[in-house]
């Protein structure tokens, strides 16, 4: 299991990173033009899992998304909260949804928004289908795009 230190530090890494011209996966980075998004920490699957089983990995990610807020949060200040259900109903009719939201608007109700350097950090707990993983990510993108 990694540490919360271990996480700022993939997180101080993405944030000096380029953004590629084009949309780019590297494993656990997706990237694209303005954007990088990347797993920090991925459960296993919940295909035969009791629901007991679930809420305890969803306290889990939670709680370490709550570690990270408090880290960040003494570095940077208070975050924003970005509700993603409006980018997810636009994206559900059709309508344009800038990346990385048009992905992230799937399977991660909101994300916990800093803004740094001319860039935005956001964190959040997703995940994609009831049997599929939790994921608690970082997305990181260019001021003005979200």
């Amino acid at each position: 299991m990694t540490s919360t230190a271990d996480h700022v530090s993939t997180i101080d890494q993405l944030r000096v990173r380029d953004f590629p011209a084009r949309r780019t996966a590297d494993g656990w980075v997706e990237s694209g033009p303005g954007f990088h998004v990347a797993d920090l920490r991925v459960s296993e699957d919940f295909w035969d899992a009791d629901l007991s089983r679930v809420e305890e990995v969803l306290e889990e990610f939670e709680a370490e998304l709550s570690a990270l807020d408090q880290v960040l949060t003494l570095r940077w200040g208070a975050p924003d909260v970005l509700d993603l259900t409006d980018s997810l109903e636009r994206s559900a009719m059709g309508e344009p949804v800038p990346p990385p939201l048009d992905t992230l608007c799937g399977y991660v109700p909101e994300l916990r928004v800093w803004r740094v350097d001319g860039r935005w950090v956001g964190l959040g707990v997703g995940q994609g289908d009831r049997e599929l993983p939790f994921q608690l990510l970082v997305a990181i993108g260019e001021e003005g795009t979200i």
